[in-house]
């Protein structure tokens, strides 16, 4: 048997002990705070660390693989190269790429990667070119979104652990499929996290969602390390070739160097080394373009971020909804100035922060392809009081209309999963937390959280009831009903002509050109020629403009000389 080096950075404890197959360890600690032992184990050993005179066994914090949970002992774990058949993968760069969202748990009946894989051919069916997975680092339970992870290094059993990860990164390689990890550092989850225990991994500040994870404070450096270790090794082990960085903006950093701009250098050299592209994505509310400006000027260099203005812009054009944070929008004029300049709110007033927000988008230098556009995404359903997607409340031009402002964009797209075909299963906030006292704690938190918004708590399903995870699972003998089948068709037909025309996929927001009326409910969008009309209204409405018309929703008319076009209500138009 070999000889394996366990080590852990524990600068806290006085005392560190290995236990390796039941079996305990001193080790030997450095100055920095690494402890360090090297042991007899196989792969597959089942290890932790004992911490002073607590003979528990805790998990180690970069552990490969748990088998029984995010309490028990941690697993050695080494891949199998021999999985890879993806030598000849040469990478996928976001600009001219269709993204789609998804989560593993409810993407399929079964709720595994092995599952997903065999769903990939659809995917490529529909034109989608990367596709975005949700959290799977450990967690507690049995399925979750994936936020309230706390073995960063884990991949979650249920899911098929970091084998079934790694086939299913390499099934979607196979059909030309890019993938976007999800990946969260700004904060762990309520259960399992044992991180205080070896060190000052946590600060001393707190957001929405705890205690902040500790990237600016005295002995930060090492807990730096361990993010930025932990994001570059899903893109080298993993073969994952973008990561989407959750809610950036609460990651409290004032250095001088931000980590972001430092795991953008270290994704940069990674990416010349195994010769692929590999992206940054941010999640940010901010609306501060310095996420993905150029570090030479003065930018951290991330690829892009989400775009909530574009979404909030879109949805509340068509479907009137003016509550909470969608009170500045719903204007045909709000709808242009965002499609424009990427940002509604960009040094302006914001009524539901009360304060001006965010930050002008030099659009010289900055693409629209660094913006990440979308109808919908897991937040914009989920966190609806009973996960209600827009087909439950829109007709199907409504939904078209939403994508093709999406899709005919010079913005990255993203679809959610099952928006293509205007899914019927509702996606739900869920949980499965095993401690009582944090179910019952989460379930009131939601009641109370919607009661303030004027929804009635009866209707708020229970997050830890597993009917309401069973509900949220797509249900994908209905793709080809006739009304699901029209939406797809529609779907398919956008991403068809974004493909083919340069025009569409043009990333510069200087080129786009935005007509409308407020009155009648009209909007056009001019991409260099290739012209996209949308009647946001129920009725009719001629517009002044002509062209071979090239996709719709209801079929348009034309004059005698084609110099107008009439779009029936809650459709579009695409002319050439």
């Amino acid at each position: 048997m070999e000889s394996h080096v366990f080590e852990v950075w524990a600068p806290t404890p006085d005392t560190v002990r290995v236990s390796v197959d039941g079996t305990v360890h001193p080790m030997t600690k450095s100055s920095q705070g690494w402890w360090t032992a090297e042991v007899p184990a196989a792969d597959g050993a089942r290890y932790g660390f004992l911490i002073d005179d607590d003979d528990a066994v805790i998990p180690d914090p970069r552990s490969p693989r748990q088998p029984d949970g995010v309490h028990a002992a941690s697993a050695l774990h080494t891949l199998d190269t021999d999985v890879w058949t993806d030598e000849s993968w040469t990478g996928r760069r976001l600009p001219g790429s269709v993204i789609y969202e998804l989560h593993i748990g409810t993407f399929t009946a079964e709720g595994t990667f092995d599952a997903a894989a065999a769903k990939l051919d659809h995917l490529v069916d529909l034109g989608v070119t990367f596709v975005e997975i949700m959290p799977v680092n450990g967690f507690n339970g049995t399925h979750n979104w994936g936020y309230d992870g706390v073995l960063w290094y884990t991949v979650h059993e249920g899911y098929g652990g970091p084998d079934g990860l790694q086939r299913l990164v390499n099934a979607c390689h196979a059909r030309g499929i890019g993938v976007v990890l999800d990946v969260v550092y700004n904060h762990l989850g309520p259960s399992g996290n044992y991180l205080e225990k070896f060190g000052p991994y946590m600060s001393q500040g707190a957001n929405s969602w705890g205690q902040t994870v500790n990237v600016a404070e005295e002995h930060s450096d090492p807990v730096r390390r361990y993010i930025i270790e932990n994001a570059l090794r899903w893109l080298s082990d993993f073969h994952v070739d973008a990561l989407r960085l959750d809610a950036v903006h609460a990651l409290a950093d004032n250095r001088a160097v931000h980590i972001l701009e430092q795991l953008a250098i270290e994704t940069e050299r990674l990416s010349a080394h195994v010769r692929r592209p590999l992206s940054l994505i941010a999640e940010s509310d901010l609306n501060d373009p310095k996420l993905i400006s150029p570090r030479a000027a003065g930018g951290y260099g991330l690829d892009a971020q989400w775009d909530d203005d574009i979404h909030h812009a879109i949805h509340a054009a068509v479907s009137g909804e003016k509550q909470g944070y969608y009170a500045d929008f719903g204007h045909l004029e709000t709808l242009a100035t965002t499609l424009r300049r990427g940002f509604f709110h960009a040094g302006t007033y914001s009524s539901f922060r009360g304060r001006v927000h965010g930050k002008p988008i030099d659009v010289r230098t900055i693409r629209g392809s660094s913006l990440v556009a979308y109808t919908t995404t897991h937040d914009q359903v989920g966190n609806r009081a009973i996960g209600d997607r827009p087909g439950f409340y829109l007709d199907g031009g409504q939904l078209a209309i939403k994508a093709a402002l999406v899709l005919t964009s010079p913005y990255t797209p993203m679809l959610f999963m099952g928006e293509e075909w205007n899914a019927s299963s509702p996606f739900q906030f869920f949980t499965s937390h095993p401690e009582p006292e944090l179910g019952k704690a989460t379930a009131e938190g939601r009641k109370s959280e919607f009661a303030s918004h004027g929804w009635d708590s009866d209707d708020i399903p229970d997050p830890q009831d597993v009917a309401t995870y069973d509900r949220s699972k797509l249900i994908w003998d209905e793709v080809s009903d006739d009304e699901h089948a029209r939406v797809l068709d529609c779907y398919r037909s956008l991403i068809a002509l974004r493909r083919d025309r340069i025009e569409i996929t043009d990333p510069w927001l200087d080129h786009i050109g935005v007509d409308y009326d407020e009155d009648k409910g009209w909007i056009s969008v001019n991409r260099a020629g290739v012209r996209l009309v949308c009647n946001l209204s129920p009725d009719p409405v001629t517009v002044p403009f002509g062209g071979v018309p090239l996709l719709w929703w209801d079929a348009p008319t034309q004059d005698e000389t084609a110099s107008t076009t009439t779009v029936p209500g809650h459709s579009f138009v695409v002319l050439d």
